[in-house]
């Protein structure tokens, strides 16, 4: 017996850039960015993500799937997001922004990096 599992994704961060326009949609990346960080150390961290992730409804997270969450973005291999690090993430797990459009997120992200 084999299981047929789908997930919907909707990618809600190419209308968010739109209608925020690129600065205040940075802005909203950074407001999700300190709400996980770990506030004395300024970065996201394994303990910081396993703690605020509940605040998200995320609380079955096993440890392996948030060492893999932040492994995915850490670009400076110290364990640890910065809030650089997180926005770049965030830009690589939309495919809506990632796509090259009339809107040049791409040639803005590429830019910010």
């Amino acid at each position: 017996m084999e299981l047929d599992i789908t997930l919907d994704f909707e990618d809600y961060f190419p209308s968010m850039m739109a209608r925020l326009g690129a600065e205040a949609f940075i802005g909203e990346l950074c407001n999700g960015f300190r709400l996980l960080m770990d506030v004395d150390r300024g970065l996201i961290t394994f303990e910081s993500l396993k703690k605020n992730s509940v605040t998200l409804g995320l609380n079955d997270m096993a440890d392996d799937e948030i060492v893999c969450m932040l492994s995915e973005g850490d670009l400076d291999g110290d364990g640890a997001l910065n809030q650089a690090e997180f926005c770049i993430l965030m830009f690589r797990l939309s495919p809506g922004l990632m796509v090259d459009n009339n809107n040049g997120s791409k040639q803005w992200v590429e830019e910010y990096i």
